[in-house]
């Protein structure tokens, strides 16, 4: 499978049906689901969950969508057996009018799509491309590690351009400030990366390696490691981190299909210690501060001497029932205290949990429901509730809402 910074593609799978999930991925803010399938592809409303948009196209499955917040635009990239729409073409697509405004060609397969207001940004495997949203101008190419992943991370923030992406060596993330004029990089771990995510107000950078017991959180302005914490001992294929919408909780999924939630406060504080918390503000709103503290080791006072006792552990985390797991992403819900974390084999769960509670507790499980056609169950269809209002509001097919942004390495 592939992984951006926002979703997975699934499409090099197998597939037994002819509407089988290609990719799912969220949108910027988390309220979304996208889901590519063999005939197009969804939207989905979070909280609650239920679909939104079913665009069915001639040519061939979708593998990979990029939203742009809740508006009518996507980027699209088809299938391998996409006669429409090549694997090697980005295709702006204005879902309201049914029509593409615009594409991207390239010589390569496309790894990955980055949508903000004024940018896109294009991934192939050894590059990173940066357009002008209004007329598709390139303005950047930057060179990259083997990235088959198509890793790549992009703040929306309307007044702050960040984006995060492999350096040219292994475990590597360069950070691109525009508004600064600022290029660095920073080296996040001695495996190669994994996952990247960063905040909404583009100020915190999260990262994983391939082997997925360490994840590390970086102030995005000056590349300081501001916390470190251990998802576990044993290695484990990270899908998907996310920040929330406070940036004072940080989730992470891995195929093992467990979701760990860890609190980053000791980021916070490292980085109001060190005056780095100046640009905090970007996104306007007041940060909420949770009680929960992560795991510690009863080994900890070791930690000088082994640092593997000295490590961060989740305050809480949600096991999926079953056994068969796989790729799986997760984000914070509008919900208070819910994650929701969703399946390549099209499940979603809801869990809550407690931010006050005990270190160490496992999360509630809410409502489960299946996207599959053919398991659909009612609580998916809609209804009362919704976001957007009523049947009419929904077939307008999401117009356009000015939301606006609104060290060592892991040891065994």
């Amino acid at each position: 499978f592939f992984m951006s910074s926002g979703g997975i593609d699934v499409s090099g799978l197998e597939k037994k049906e002819d509407n089988d999930v290609l990719f799912i991925g969220f949108n910027q803010d988390q309220s979304c689901l996208a889901v590519g399938v063999s005939k197009g592809f969804k939207v989905f409303n979070c909280s609650p969950f239920h679909e939104q948009v079913n665009s069915e196209m001639e040519g061939g499955g979708i593998r990979l969508v990029e939203m742009l917040f809740r508006c009518n635009i996507f980027a699209l990239v088809g299938a391998a057996d996409n006669t429409r729409f090549p694997p090697n073409q980005v295709i702006i697509w204005d879902d309201k009018r049914k029509k593409d405004i615009g594409q991207l060609s390239f010589r390569h397969d496309v790894k990955a799509v980055r949508l903000r207001r004024d940018k896109v940004v294009v991934v192939l495997e050894y590059k990173v491309l940066v357009f002008n949203f209004s007329d598709l101008s390139q303005l950047m190419e930057i060179d990259t590690i083997s990235n088959p992943k198509g890793l790549c991370a992009l703040c929306p923030a309307p007044n702050h351009t960040v984006l995060a992406c492999p350096g040219t060596q292994k475990g590597q993330v360069r950070l691109e400030l525009s508004e600064l004029r600022r290029t660095f990089s920073l080296a996040a771990h001695t495996a190669a990366l994994s996952c990247l995510a960063l905040t909404l107000d583009g100020t915190r950078l999260a990262t994983a390696s391939e082997k997925g017991t360490i994840l590390r959180v970086f102030d995005t302005l000056t590349g300081k490691l501001l916390q470190e914490v251990r998802r576990g001992a044993q290695a484990a294929d990270i899908c998907g981190i996310a920040f929330s919408p406070t940036s004072s909780l940080l989730s992470c999924a891995s195929v093992r299909g467990t979701v760990h939630i860890f609190s980053l406060a000791e980021a916070a504080a490292a980085a109001q210690t060190n005056g780095e918390g100046r640009h905090d503000d970007v996104s306007g709103e007041k940060k909420e501060q949770h009680a929960a503290s992560n795991c510690r080791s009863s080994l900890s006072f070791m930690g000088s001497v082994v640092n593997y006792f000295n490590s961060e552990w989740s305050f809480a985390r949600f096991r999926l029932p079953g056994t068969a797991h796989g790729n799986t992403i997760c984000s914070f819900a509008s919900d208070p205290n819910t994650i929701l974390v969703v399946t390549a084999s099209g499940q979603v769960h809801s869990c809550t949990f407690k931010p006050d509670g005990a270190a160490g507790q496992e999360c509630e499980a809410g409502v489960s429901c299946s996207f599959v056609p053919e398991k659909l169950d009612a609580a998916t269809q809609g209804g009362a509730g919704g976001v957007d209002g009523d049947a009419a509001a929904l077939a307008a097919l999401l117009i356009e809402k000015d939301e606006g942004a609104s060290g060592e390495d892991e040891a065994a």
